[in-house]
């Protein structure tokens, strides 16, 4: 065996693609229709669209998981058939998807060696990491390759995910909302070295992304899609959010989230924590929460990365994880979120994945929007029998009040989409009086639109008095939403700011341990 390791595809010229007119039929559906898109050599393209709009679809036609039942793909101006991800990559195309496909308990160097097509038998690590190190100092970031992957920060972790595309040969990168596991300083951090390699013509970048502040920052042109069709295109400099926000939905008016009342300091408190201590998931450290207080009209966000203790925050305030010391006040009663409590104070919870958490899938969806109030009667008082006509009437009138798609109240809402499945959800939590909100992670998955509509709901319960707490590992919306911020990271409350004065850079500093 000779001292040197020949890379796949070893080039440092950035390609440029084209789509012309591509097509891709599932029976008589159309999920691509006529798409055309340039993306030149260097350049940092970003491509948008709602849930549905064709983006993952134009994306694996390209990386050859669909063959496309029309158009062409040309790769340098010439014409190219990708049969399969293994054609794509032999052309110098490669993938960093939303979650890390790399082996937890190899180190960086050993998950960079082993995904090369041709390994050696017996790999000579002296050879190896000596060609590892020269291909290194080639690189515009420098990851620690000698540590187990699992011990690396989300944001090393996704560097190392672009590191290894680089490492084999790959000189047009799609990145699959890159950005979504990371905390604001490491999207920057990593989205900037993108486009730096971009800027210098050693990599084309093609991003999928949600993030209009992204786009806006970092790529220097857009394509959008909207039910399967190319709704327009243009360079980010000449195009406002609110010109690709029209291009993603059309002319559809979307509800002003900043006509917030002011809170007044004098709002009495509804939620009220202290000195809670209980076991986090793994059973092995604690959740502390000294002081919480969320008052009548204000939203408090609860920032942080995922796994920091947010999940058993939400559990505590449902009840479905015991306290082992400190109380938890309601409109100051101790609250033990049993159904009657809940009912009394008018808490209302909307939580993570609502139809695995706040569902009974193969239920009906007038089933689903009755939970609450199937066993009351009309002025309120308990009823000695469920009446179906009246559940089926409440139903009808919440699903279309709240623009739920359904092809029928009895239609099992395991059958809805995300949106509509969080619209119904909703519109049962957010139906008469509402004292306490918990929310959690409400616009995750969702479009564009949905996710406007969802926040305008939140905010419109905020500004008729019900105290809102949000938890969200989207800091955008957050900042968009809150009153006040408090950042949780290690099961603890390490900073709190209020949303007007919040600096990202000190609120992601916070989430990322460094407090």
């Amino acid at each position: 065996m000779s001292g040197e390791i020949a890379l796949p595809g070893k080039t440092d010229k950035a390609l440029g693609i084209e789509t012309a007119s591509m097509t891709m039929r599932f029976g008589s559906f159309t999920a691509l229709d006529q798409v055309s898109i340039k993306v030149q050599p260097g350049s940092f393209h970003a491509l948008l669209g709602e849930n549905g709009a064709g983006k993952s679809t134009l994306v694996k036609c390209i990386m050859g998981f669909y063959r496309p039942t029309s158009g062409q793909l040309l790769i340098q101006n010439r014409e190219v058939e990708i049969a399969s991800p293994r054609d794509a990559a032999a052309h110098g195309l490669g993938m960093v998807y939303q979650h890390f496909t790399l082996v937890p308990s190899l180190t960086g160097a050993e998950n960079l060696v082993i995904s090369r097509n041709e390994v050696p038998a017996v790999i000579d690590w002296t050879i190896e990491k000596k060609a590892l190190s020269a291909f290194m100092d080639r690189m515009p970031f420098q990851i620690p390759l000698d540590r187990p992957v699992r011990e690396l920060a989300a944001g090393e972790k996704q560097k190392l995910e672009i590191i290894k595309q680089l490492y084999l040969g790959r000189r047009f990168l799609i990145l699959d909302e890159p950005t979504s596991v990371l905390t604001p300083a490491e999207a920057d951090d990593m989205l900037g070295l993108v486009r730096g390699m971009t800027e210098r013509g050693e990599l084309t970048a093609l991003m999928i992304s949600h993030k209009f502040h992204e786009v806006t920052k970092f790529a220097d042109h857009v394509s959008v899609l909207r039910k399967g069709k190319l709704a327009g295109s243009g360079a980010t400099s000449e195009l406002t959010t609110h010109d690709m926000a029209q291009m993603m939905i059309g002319d559809v008016r979307l509800v002003e989230l900043d006509s917030r009342k002011t809170v007044h300091d004098e709002g009495r408190s509804v939620l009220d924590i202290r000195k809670v201590r209980a076991a986090d998931r793994s059973g092995l450290k604690e959740i502390v929460i000294d002081e919480l207080s969320v008052r009548a009209g204000e939203i408090v966000g609860i920032a942080g990365i995922s796994g920091n203790g947010q999940k058993e925050l939400l559990e505590i305030l449902a009840g479905q994880r015991p306290v082992e010391a400190g109380e938890i006040r309601v409109k100051d009663t101790a609250y033990r979120a049993t159904r009657a409590e809940s009912r009394s104070h008018n808490v209302r919870f909307i939580p993570e994945e609502p139809l695995q958490n706040a569902c009974a899938p193969r239920m009906s969806v007038a089933e689903n929007l009755a939970f609450r109030s199937f066993d009351l009667r009309l002025d309120g008082s308990l009823a000695r029998f469920i009446n179906p006509k009246e559940i089926r009437r409440r139903a009808e009138g919440l699903i279309s009040e709240f623009k739920v798609k359904t092809a029928s109240p009895a239609s099992p809402i395991a059958s809805l989409s995300g949106g509509n499945v969080q619209r119904a959800v909703l519109a049962r939590e957010l139906t008469g009086e509402v004292d306490l909100l918990i929310v959690s992670n409400p616009c995750f998955g969702l479009d564009f639109s949905a996710v406007a509509e969802i926040r305008a709901r939140i905010m419109k319960a905020r500004n008729s008095g019900a105290a809102v707490l949000l938890v969200s590992e989207d800091l955008d919306e957050l900042l968009e939403m809150c009153d006040r911020i408090l950042v949780m990271s290690d099961g603890r409350l390490v900073f709190e700011t209020a949303a007007r004065d919040a600096e990202v850079g000190v609120i992601g500093a916070h989430m990322a341990g460094h407090h």
